[in-house]
């Protein structure tokens, strides 16, 4: 196993839904082999309450949560990015920011939960359609045997998660 944990940048437009719940995900089943994190190209500022609600009740702490804007992962002392994932399809159509190292880059596109309208249950309930999606793809990637796979074999694998179930 590495000394360093594999990191994980995940990025979409607003980083107040989706990609929230990805490096949530990433960092909760990955425990110590992947450390992952989550930006937009343009932050709305603050998480949002759906996706608190669903961090809070799945018992994750959600003090550390916080819309960014990517170019935090772009300025110097910025922890190198081994993958960059789009969740969104706003974000995969941008220019992406250049990070050191040039990262392995997917996207993982779903429907945005933030979108939904309703009352707090129906909102609640897009969430945990998000985080059910996501969190099978998260599965999926952590079961990979990183070290047997080359690089155009991780690409085709990561691209292979991204079409799972749900898909957008």
């Amino acid at each position: 196993m590495p000394d360093t944990p594999f990191t994980v940048l995940v990025l979409c437009t607003g980083n107040s839904a989706r990609s929230i719940l990805g490096e949530a995900l990433f960092n909760h089943l990955g425990e110590d082999r992947v450390r992952a994190f989550s930006a937009g190209s343009k932050p709305k500022g603050v998480p949002h309450p759906g996706a608190l609600r669903l961090l809070e009740r799945r018992g994750i702490d959600t003090a550390p949560f916080r819309s960014k804007s990517w170019d935090e992962f772009t300025a110097p002392g910025s922890p190198p990015i081994d993958l960059a994932i789009t969740v969104c399809g706003n974000a995969a159509g941008e220019a992406c920011p250049v990070f050191l190292g040039s990262p392995l880059k997917a996207h993982w596109g779903l429907p945005d939960p933030a979108d939904v309208t309703g009352n707090e249950a129906e909102v609640d309930a897009a969430f945990e359609e998000t985080w059910r999606l996501l969190e099978m793809r998260v599965r999926a990637f952590l079961a990979l045997d990183r070290a047997a796979l080359d690089k155009p074999a991780f690409q085709t694998a990561l691209a292979e998660i991204g079409a799972m179930e749900g898909a957008a």
